[in-house]
C-alpha cells in the first residue's frame, strides 16, 4: 500500500507560529528521532518544514500541533504525476487542469478553495468576479445601458446599485467585451430566479466556434441549465485540488452528489447527498400543536407598497419565501421582528424573534470564538449545539481567526451559527446559501432544519436556490406583483401548490432527476415543458425510489419471494413434478424451479 500511496503534508502559514510552540511536532516524529531531518523546525523558523519523501504518514504531528496548522494526508501515487501547480512547499497544489472547449459552456462543479486562478498564456481573458462590491466607480456609457430597465436605473451611479444589480452590471461588463476566454464565477449570486435564468441565457449567447466560457456555479439547478459538459473538482480545501475528466451534464452533477468517481474507482465523500422533499422530518416527531396568525398588513417604503395576506404558522415548521427582487421579502421578515411597523394599527404576534440579515457586515474586534462568547455562550457550550450546528459547519477550521478576516462563505456560516444559537420563538434567516459551495449549501440546509425540528420552533426562510428552498420548505409564500412597486405576499400553501403557483409565474418548469430527486430546469419549449404546462404540474414531484433502485428492490422482493415458497414447501414436505405432489424432503427442493414449478414462469428482470 505504501508505495501505492503519496503523502501529501500542508503547513497552515496562518496557524503555524514556531516562536510560540515547543516545536511538538519535531518532538514527537518517529523519523526524526532516528537522526533523519523528516520535520526542520527551530524557535527562530517562520514556518516548520517536512520532508513528503521521509514522513511515513503516522500521523502523530498533527495531533501534538498545539495549533492545528499541521495536515497530512495520502493521495495515489498516478495523481503525482499530474500536478499543475503547487505555491510553495508544504501548501496547496493543484492536480490537472479543466479542458475547456470551443463554442461550448465549461460548468464547474465542488467545493470552495480548490483554484481560482488562470495560467492566460497568448489568449485574452475576460473573467466574472465572485465579489461584485469592489467593481470599479466609473463604468462606460455602453456598459450603463446594460442594467436591467425597470428596477435599476441606467442614469445611477454604481456605489448606489444593490447586490442584484452590480451582479447584473458585472455579468454585462463581461458580455460586451470581445475575449477569446470569458469566465463567470458565481454568476447567480444576489439574482433571484428569473434574473439567474436570464443571466444564463446571455452568458449562453456569447458562444462562437472561436471562443470559450467557462461558469464556476454553486446553485445546481442553474449549473445544470448553462453548461454543456461538466468537471466535478474534490480534494480538501486548502490543503489540494483534483480535476476530474469531462463528462456530461447530468452524469458530472450527479457523480458530485454521489461522491463516488466510477472511472477513477475513487470516493472521496463518505455519504451520498438526496434531495426528497419529505427528508430529514422523520427523525423528530415534529410538534405542531401550537398555532399562531398574523393578520393582513400593509407598509409603504417610500414608492414602494407591500400588501401581506393574513396567515398562520405552527411550531416545527419551515416557511420559505418565494419571489423576485424587490418583492418586499425582507421587508416582510422585518416587520415580524418587530423592525418595521406596519401602516395599520395591526401588531404582528409579539414573540422572540432572531434574525440573520441579507447583508452581513463584520464589526466584531477579536476572534469567531470571542464572537461566540460574547454572543451566544450558552448555546455555544451546549453539546447538542455542538454536535447539530457547529461541527457539521465545520467551523473548527478558522473558529481562532479574526471576524474581519474572515471569507464570503466563512462570514456566512458564522452569521448562521450566530442566528440558531439565539434563544427564540421564530427564526428569520435571509438567504442562508450566499457564498457558499454546493456541499456547503446542502449541509447548511440540513442543520437549519434538523434544529428547528428539534427545538421545536418556526423558521421563515428567504432562498433563490431552487433546489435548496424545496428542500428546506414546509410550506411556502409566495411573493408577486411588480418589484419595487407594488408587491404582494400570499398566505402560506403547501409546498407543491406554492411552487407551482411561483414557477407559472415565471413561465418555468423543472422535473427531478430520477437517481437524486434534484429539481433539473426543462428547456424552454421542449415536450416535457410543454407538457407540464398543459398539466399545471410545473414542478415535478418524486414518486417511489429512484429508478435504479427500484429495480433492484423488485429483483430483491421476487428472490424473498422464492425462498419464503421454497421453506413452506420444506416445511410442509411437499414438491411439484409434472402437475403432481408427492411427499419429499426438503433436500429435494433444490429441483424444484427446474421442473416446472410455479415459481419458473415467472420471468426475470
Amino acid at each position: 500500500m505504501a508505495s501505492k500511496l503519496t503523502r501529501v503534508a500542508i503547513v497552515s502559514d496562518d496557524k503555524c507560529k514556531p516562536k510560540k510552540c515547543r516545536q511538538e511536532c519535531k518532538k514527537s516524529c518517529p523519523v526524526v528521532r532516528t537522526g533523519k531531518l523528516c520535520i526542520e523546525v527551530t524557535p527562530d523558523s517562520r514556518l516548520a518544514f517536512i520532508s513528503e519523501t521521509l514522513c511515513i504518514g503516522c500521523g502523530i504531528c498533527p495531533k501534538k500541533c498545539p495549533f492545528g496548522a499541521i495536515t497530512i494526508i495520502n493521495l495515489p501515487t498516478n495523481l503525482e504525476s499530474q500536478v499543475t501547480h503547487r505555491y510553495s512547499a508544504n501548501s496547496f497544489k493543484v492536480h490537472r487542469l479543466p479542458t475547456p472547449r470551443p463554442g461550448q459552456v465549461l460548468g464547474l462543479v465542488g467545493t470552495n478553495d480548490y483554484f481560482t486562478k488562470l495560467l492566460e498564456d497568448d489568449l485574452k481573458a475576460v473573467v466574472k468576479p465572485q465579489l461584485v462590491r469592489p467593481l470599479a466607480l466609473t463604468p462606460d456609457k455602453s456598459v450603463r445601458y446594460l442594467l436591467q430597465r425597470g428596477s435599476a436605473k441606467s442614469n445611477r451611479d454604481v456605489n448606489l446599485l444593490s447586490g442584484g444589480e452590480l451582479q447584473r452590471f458585472a455579468i454585462g461588463t463581461v458580455c460586451v467585451q470581445n475575449a477569446d476566454i470569458y469566465m463567470f464565477d458565481e454568476p447567480s449570486s444576489y439574482l433571484d430566479v428569473k434574473q439567474r435564468l436570464s443571466a444564463g441565457r446571455m452568458i449562453r449567447s456569447l458562444l462562437d466556434v472561436t471562443n470559450y466560457v467557462i461558469v464556476v456555479e454553486h446553485d445546481l439547478s442553474v449549473l445544470d441549465y448553462l453548461s454543456d459538459y461538466i468537471c466535478v473538482l474534490y480534494g480538501q480545501p486548502a490543503v489540494y485540488g483534483v480535476v476530474t475528466l469531462p463528462y456530461s451534464v447530468r452524469e458530472g452533477i450527479n457523480i458530485f452528489l454521489d461522491g463516488h468517481i466510477p472511472t477513477e474507482n475513487l470516493r472521496f465523500r463518505d455519504e451520498s447527498l438526496t434531495f426528497r422533499v419529505s427528508e430529514g422530518t422523520d427523525e423528530f416527531q415534529a410538534d405542531k400543536a401550537r398555532a399562531f396568525t398574523y393578520p393582513k398588513m400593509e407598509k409603504t417604503l417610500g414608492d414602494f407598497k407591500l400588501r401581506i395576506d393574513a396567515g398562520d404558522f405552527t411550531d416545527s415548521e419551515i416557511l420559505v419565501m418565494m419571489g423576485e427582487n424587490g418583492t418586499g421579502k425582507t421587508s416582510f421578515c422585518r416587520l415580524l421582528a418587530g423592525a418595521l411597523k406596519p401602516d395599520s394599527a395591526k401588531k404582528v404576534p409579539d414573540m422572540r424573534v432572531s434574525l440573520k440579515p441579507q447583508t452581513i457586515t463584520p464589526k466584531f474586534e477579536g476572534t469567531v470564538r470571542q464572537l461566540f462568547f460574547k454572543r451566544i455562550k450558552q448555546a455555544f457550550l451546549s453539546p447538542q449545539f455542538q454536535t447539530d450546528v457547529v461541527k457539521p459547519l465545520k467551523l473548527d477550521d478558522f473558529i481562532d481567526q479574526e471576524v474581519k478576516n474572515l471569507s464570503g462563505g466563512e462570514l456566512q456560516r458564522v452569521a448562521i451559527v450566530m442566528a440558531l444559537g439565539l434563544p427564540a420563538d421564530i427564526y428569520l434567516i435571509d438567504e442562508p446559501s450566499a457564498y457558499l459551495d454546493s456541499e456547503q449549501r446542502i449541509i447548511a440546509a440540513r442543520v437549519i432544519k434538523r434544529f428547528i425540528m428539534s427545538v421545536k420552533k418556526t423558521a421563515f426562510i428567504v432562498e433563490h436556490d431552487f433546489l435548496m428552498a424545496t428542500y428546506l420548505a414546509d410550506r411556502v409564500i409566495v411573493f408577486d406583483g411588480q418589484p419595487g412597486i407594488d408587491a404582494h405576499a400570499n398566505a402560506p400553501e403547501s409546498l407543491l401548490t406554492g411552487c407551482n403557483k411561483f414557477l407559472k409565474n415565471l413561465d418555468v418548469t423543472f422535473r427531478r432527476d430520477p437517481t437524486n430527486f434534484r429539481p433539473r430546469i426543462n428547456k424552454l419549449n421542449s415536450q416535457l415543458d410543454q407538457e407540464q404546462k398543459l398539466s399545471g404540474n410545473y414542478i415535478a414531484h418524486e414518486k417511489g425510489t429512484p429508478k435504479h433502485q427500484d429495480r433492484k428492490k423488485g429483483r430483491e422482493n421476487k428472490h424473498h419471494r422464492r425462498l419464503l415458497q421454497a421453506s413452506i414447501n420444506g416445511v410442509l414436505g411437499v414438491q411439484k413434478r409434472n402437475g403432481k405432489c408427492r411427499s419429499g424432503g426438503a433436500h429435494e427442493m433444490s429441483g424444484t424451479e427446474d421442473d416446472g414449478g410455479e415459481d419458473s414462469e415467472e420471468p426475470d428482470d
